[in-house]
């Protein structure tokens, strides 16, 4: 007798998923229940069994041209790739900003407020726009402002903060008092920058988890919730894989990470290694369709790889 379409006796299936369930792989819950995959089932599959394919290209395409819609704004595509991962594999998703180890200098603009305060605004290698209020010890116009910002501009291009330091140029040794003291505020917040190991987490589509059966369990709908709010767990992880290569699949429930039980993640490093680099990736039931979580954050890596490459290639030309 047919089962589905294997040629296979009823017999026969009962016979394997006993030794399925005998090896650990699957489990029932209950007696009136089926059978479901255990944690090691999904790590089996995952690593064993699961087909490598890729993201259909009519959605490459729709995805790589919302990224060519959006300007050249760290901030929108962050929150882009957030919306385009929960969006095409309809689980929660995570993105952290990439992160310049070694921030590199790329342009500063200082603007004139009153008398003697004015706003510096800098932007380092990986896009990020830092404002600071100085207060100077004299007032200075316009004019003089914005002829040291040319200056630095010129002096600091692409330089991290050990080589603005180690530099032995006359005209970074002969600054004008206020100038230098712009310069240490620059140094100042580039170090703090660099002393940053995950800053903001951009997150998307938290609503396609909690809509699964299993989440209307008060207990697992709580323990979502405590993973993306409890920082240090969070941050544990995404460093973690930021440190890694390639895909890294989290199953809830291997002891991995005790606080993760039922829920499972999928993350990759994207970015420039050297230079600057975050993480990105989705969060769902542990009983996900890894497949296509897998092919939708290879995709989207790959994709802010080349954005991140070209970003920086185009300030360093």
């Amino acid at each position: 007798r047919q089962a589905g379409r294997m040629n296979v006796s009823s017999a026969t299936i009962r016979n394997e998923l006993a030794v399925l369930e005998e090896l650990g792989y699957i489990e029932q819950p209950h007696t009136s229940a089926g059978r479901v995959p255990t944690v090691k089932g999904y790590r089996y599959f995952v690593e064993q069994l699961m087909e490598q394919v890729e993201l259909p290209r009519p959605e490459q395409r729709m995805i790589k041209h919302q990224f060519h819609q959006v300007r050249l704004s760290l901030d929108q595509w962050m929150r882009l790739t957030a919306t385009v991962l929960a969006h095409s594999a309809r689980s929660a998703s995570l993105v952290t900003p990439p992160h310049a180890t070694n921030s590199r200098f790329r342009h500063m603009e200082l603007i004139s407020i009153h008398d003697t305060l004015c706003l510096m605004i800098v932007v380092l290698q990986d896009s990020s726009i830092h404002e600071e209020m100085l207060v100077l010890a004299n007032p200075i116009d316009q004019g003089q402002l914005s002829q040291a910002s040319n200056k630095l501009n010129t002096l600091l291009n692409n330089l991290s903060v050990r080589e603005i330091n180690e530099s032995a140029h006359p005209e970074l040794t002969n600054l004008q008092s206020w100038e230098a003291q712009v310069l240490q505020r620059i140094i100042f917040l580039m170090e703090s920058v660099d002393h940053q190991s995950i800053r903001e987490i951009y997150r998307d589509g938290l609503i396609n988890v909690l809509r699964q059966p299993e989440f209307v369990d008060g207990y697992k709908f709580r323990q979502v919730l405590e993973i993306l709010e409890q920082r240090s767990l969070l941050e544990r992880i995404l460093a973690r894989t930021l440190n890694s290569s390639g895909i890294q699949v989290i199953i809830g429930g291997e002891g991995t990470y005790d606080e993760i039980d039922d829920v499972s993640l999928v993350l990759s490093p994207y970015g420039v290694r050297g230079k600057a680099s975050g993480v990105l990736g989705i969060m769902g039931p542990t009983r996900m369709r890894y497949a296509r979580a897998i092919s939708t954050v290879r995709y989207v890596a790959l994709l802010m790889d080349g954005l991140i490459a070209n970003m920086y290639g185009s300030a360093e030309s």
